[in-house]
């Protein structure tokens, strides 16, 4: 048990000086240099060292991408994925998958160091933490997008309020968008960066209705696709657009009441099933307990006690 412990500490420190001089590397060569051809030196700011050194771990993470092999139908799954999550990294894919094959392997070790300290191994177990750990990353990417999606939902109307002050105050469309961008970055910052992507596209140089049918794919949100659909007619019958938000707000606001009382209704029935195998067996057993205890006393006496 003691070899095994300490090989197994030696194998880890070994894959950790790897990892370290792979995350070093670049940091290395760069003292290296400035050793062999001395120059001035420049003063870095904290936000280019923190992005640095997140751009290294992506790459070493990444490194395992190649282990796992995969299709481009399934990368552009989950480039969509990870854009409706909030990650349009250029990266983000590779450290999606690098982990995918990390994690297995981090708690394949934590299963050999506890089977080691138990006494213990089971081939159910690695079976386990191999799967656990190559499906734990898309599990955390759904919960992650709907988080988003949610937290989306629950913010468009008071975006939406914004947008129709805005725009009776004399702006624009596009001008009001940017504004609102300004204004709600802290209390709706998932929506802010959409809208965000949105006014930089079109500045770009695409077409309105173009860079907000794309805001609505790349969230998924069906009231989204609700509001883009809405926007293109309105811009292409000439209607009033203030007023077309101020309906689709107000609409968002109904539903989300409708909803409401609709999970208060569910709840009656939701409440059967703990009430049958939870209550009722303790109310049972108060109210017919004594009862049984007298019958079977009762019971006693009229056969004599046998």
């Amino acid at each position: 048990m003691n070899y095994a412990i300490f090989a197994f500490l030696a194998v880890f420190v070994l894959f950790a000086a790897g990892g370290a001089l792979l995350f070093y590397r670049e940091v290395m060569v760069q003292r290296i240099s400035e050793a062999i051809s001395p120059r001035k030196k420049r003063e870095k700011k904290l936000s280019a060292v923190i992005k640095q050194t997140g751009m290294s771990v992506g790459q070493v993470v990444g490194r395992f991408e190649h282990m796992l092999p995969k299709s481009e139908q399934e990368i552009s799954v989950q480039t969509q994925r990870l854009q409706r999550a909030g990650y349009r990294n250029e990266h983000a894919v590779r450290i999606f998958y690098g982990y995918k094959v990390v994690l297995p392997i981090l708690l394949c070790g934590l299963t050999f160091v506890i089977g080691t300290i138990v006494n213990r191994t089971s081939l159910f177990v690695y079976l386990i933490a191999l799967v656990g750990g190559f499906l734990a990353p898309d599990f955390w990417l759904g919960k992650r997008i709907s988080r988003r999606q949610k937290r989306i939902t629950r913010g468009l109307p008071d975006v939406l309020d914004l947008l129709v002050i805005c725009m009776e105050a004399g702006l624009s469309l596009d001008q009001a968008t940017a504004r609102t961008v300004q204004e709600l970055p802290k209390a709706q910052p998932e929506l802010c960066d959409e809208l965000g992507v949105v006014v930089l596209e079109q500045r770009a140089g695409r077409p309105r209705s173009e860079a907000w049918k794309r805001m609505g794919e790349r969230t998924g949100v069906e009231c989204l696709r609700n509001l883009v659909s809405m926007l293109v007619q309105s811009e292409q019958f000439g209607t009033s657009i203030a007023k077309m938000l101020r309906v689709h707000a107000d609409t968002l606001r109904t539903q989300r009441v409708q909803m409401v009382e609709e999970l208060a209704a569910k709840t009656s029935v939701k409440l059967v099933f703990p009430l049958v195998l939870f209550i009722f067996p303790a109310l049972f057993l108060v109210t017919l307990g004594p009862a049984m205890i007298v019958m079977a006393d009762s019971f006693k006496a009229l056969t004599g006690g046998h």
